[in-house]
């Protein structure tokens, strides 16, 4: 019976490691998530990861490394997904509906990775630092060129462009964030689907208004 050749063998032990190391990073992202840096312990996320701390210690060597790369992932996910100047669309009003929705998309999806950020950049963002200065800043800024080009050519209402974003990102991400809050007020164990698009709706309603938008 023939042997695989060596590099399809390569080929699957490296999809292997991918796949393992993104358990452990899922893991991880629950246990930042629910009990911060200083209170996550690395036999609680191996234990999660269905793994030996050791043997998790074996693909991210310290707890830092670990949750270095948990922010990595989600926040090289935002900047993936959520670039304004990306969104599909051909209108201001469908771009930025794009965008909200897609921003709350995320926050249904992974919400455990918006607290882990909500919690960093209230601590200080002391791990975020250089990533949120060479990475998530120079793509904010090609975002806000993108409105004030808007702006300047008369497609939507002046208004300050940091704050446009600064209140998207809020309203969305108190979807994850404040989940808890949110389910409560509305009576509910947690917050569905539908629950997500009713925020979408009511969302880019008030603010496309708020800028002189109409939808398509």
């Amino acid at each position: 019976m023939s042997q695989p050749p060596v590099e399809q063998k390569s080929s699957r032990r490296s999809a292997n490691r991918r796949a393992l190391e993104q358990k452990i990073l899922d893991a991880a992202e629950i246990i930042f998530a629910e009990q911060g840096f200083n209170g996550a312990a690395l036999e609680s996320i191996a234990e999660k990861a269905g793994l030996s701390k050791q043997n998790m210690l074996y693909y991210f060597p310290s707890k830092e490394s670990l949750y270095q790369n948990v922010l990595k992932d989600i926040l090289d996910l935002w900047i993936e997904k959520m670039t304004l100047m990306e969104q599909n669309g051909d209108t201001p009003a469908v771009m930025l509906e794009n965008y909200i929705r897609g921003k709350l998309e995320i926050s249904r999806v992974r919400p455990y990775g918006s607290k882990i950020f909500a919690n960093e950049v209230i601590g200080g963002a002391s791990h975020l630092q250089v990533y949120l200065r060479n990475d998530l800043l120079p793509q904010l800024e090609a975002d806000l060129e993108l409105v004030r080009t808007w702006i300047a050519n008369g497609e939507m209402d002046p208004v300050d462009p940091e704050h446009l974003f600064f209140t998207i990102w809020a309203s969305t991400q108190t979807y994850a964030d404040f989940s808890s809050q949110i389910s409560l007020a509305l009576g509910k164990n947690e917050l569905d689907e539908e629950d997500f698009q009713k925020a979408g709706d009511f969302l880019t309603h008030v603010l496309l208004k708020g800028l002189g938008l109409k939808k398509d």
